[in-house]
């Protein structure tokens, strides 16, 4: 709808969330109080904006409406009195009592940044990381976080409050960590990991009847884009927004019309986002040679090398293999090591890869998990024991909470049982849920 200040556009409120939250936030002194009157000015905006018009200066419009909020509620209850004393005894006096809109932060400040390392803080587990980032940096609101991870309302609620009672508690500066601080690698860390997360749920959702939830992996690309523009000389974010766009190009492909799922050597490649490849090959191109190489960079190689393959067939698996190898010895994490073994198999034969997912299993870091009992199978199957392959089959489907990861595995083992080709190519390497070995470990 045309408006005197433009079209609405829930993207803008999405970008707009953050700015605001780091106004009110240095505004008052409360970062929990600041977000919630943040999100109450979110959708006042959602309900008015569509017909009223976006406003000549939303970001303006969001900061006086969540100022206005914030300080009715300071007045209305005896909590909020006492939060008020205590910015009281924090802030100067000519600071106590909120200004207008924009009075005394330059028009241009944005504390995205800032508001995004502080959800991310190492002090919060990776499950509260998220919650709060979607909500104070992603602008969604509870309900819609919920539903993405299928939790009630309440309960995802009561994850975002602990979790900003946390960061109260911490004690931690509402400022960015400078080069010298100590901790500054390891909330950068931080954030990088709970941007991951997000798009891995988006990308290959953990639990329920859909294969993956797009506006979750959008969510985090937007993200790292942003990240990306704030910090562009960290090599290392550069590798992580080039990861997610060489995997999210294949997004399309993932899925029949019935939403079942298709592996990786069965995708139609033509329908791959050409443009996103294009984009992705070219990040990690610059990134490389720019800086210390870090485990993002490293996947996202690997991502390239499946991305640029005409075919499965012609994939460079050696390549692959290879740095597989840069990137376990990086990394301690056991799918790595499982994504290895994939890369092993197809490069020296199934009894190299079933070696190094028997030691890996011995060794009790992925026991009981569906994808190594995924891999195993396919392994087996390409060694010809396909008695073994079903047993594999039929457990990893049993360990899954993905549906239609369920129905694939089900489905392979009830043709492999039957003596029947599944692919129709024995030779066609293995497809371990959703795109094993491809870099996104």
């Amino acid at each position: 709808m045309s408006s005197p200040g433009g079209f609405y556009d829930e993207d803008l409120l999405r970008t707009l969330a953050p700015q605001v939250v780091g106004v009110l936030t240095r505004r008052f002194g409360d970062f929990a109080t600041a977000e919630d009157a943040v999100q109450e000015a979110l959708l006042a905006a959602a309900r008015q904006w569509p017909d009223e018009g976006v406003p000549g200066n939303p970001r303006g419009w969001l900061i006086q409406v969540a100022s206005r909020r914030m300080t009715e509620s300071v007045r209305a209850e005896a909590a909020r009195r006492r939060r008020e004393d205590l910015v009281t005894g924090r802030e100067p006096a000519d600071r106590r009592m909120a200004p207008p809109a924009d009075a005394v932060e330059p028009a241009d400040r944005d504390d995205s940044l800032t508001v995004l390392f502080l959800c991310c803080h190492p002090a919060l587990s990776p499950a509260a990381a998220v919650a709060l980032t979607l909500r104070c940096v992603g602008g969604l609101g509870t309900g819609e976080i919920a539903r993405a991870f299928m939790v009630p309302e309440a309960t995802m609620g009561q994850r975002i409050s602990r979790a900003k009672q946390r960061i109260r508690a911490s004690g931690v500066p509402f400022r960015l960590p400078g080069p010298d601080d100590e901790d500054r690698e390891r909330r950068l860390g931080a954030v990088l990991h709970v941007l991951y997360l997000i798009f891995s749920e988006g990308y290959a959702t953990s639990a329920g009847p859909d294969l993956q939830r797009v506006e979750l992996s959008q969510e985090a690309i937007r993200l790292a884009r942003a990240l990306r523009e704030l910090l562009p000389d960290d090599s290392e974010i550069t590798g992580l927004l080039a990861l997610m766009l060489l995997t999210q190009a294949r997004s399309a492909a993932r899925t029949g019309p019935g939403g079942e799922l298709i592996p990786l050597a069965e995708q139609d490649r033509g329908r791959w986002d050409a443009a996103a490849i294009d984009e992705g090959v070219a990040l990690i191109t610059a990134a490389l040679p720019s800086g210390p190489v870090g485990p993002y960079q490293v996947q996202a190689a690997i991502a390239a090398v499946h991305d640029e393959a005409g075919s499965a067939g012609e994939t460079d698996w050696p390549q692959i293999l290879a740095l597989y190898g840069v990137l376990d010895a990086l990394v301690d994490n056991p799918v790595v090591s499982l994504n290895r073994a994939v890369a092993l198999a197809m490069v020296r034969g199934p009894a190299a890869g079933l070696a190094a997912v028997d030691a890996l299993d011995a060794a009790g870091r992925l026991a009981g998990h569906h994808r190594l009992y995924v891999v195993r199978a396919h392994l087996l199957e390409m060694a010809g024991d396909r008695a073994a392959a079903v047993e594999n089959y039929r457990a990893a489907a049993a360990r899954t909470a993905s549906t239609p990861e369920y129905r694939y595995l089900s489905i392979r083992a009830a043709r492999l049982g039957t003596g029947a080709d599944p692919d129709g190519d024995a030779d066609a390497g293995p497809a371990a849920g959703p795109d094993a070995g491809d870099g996104s470990a």
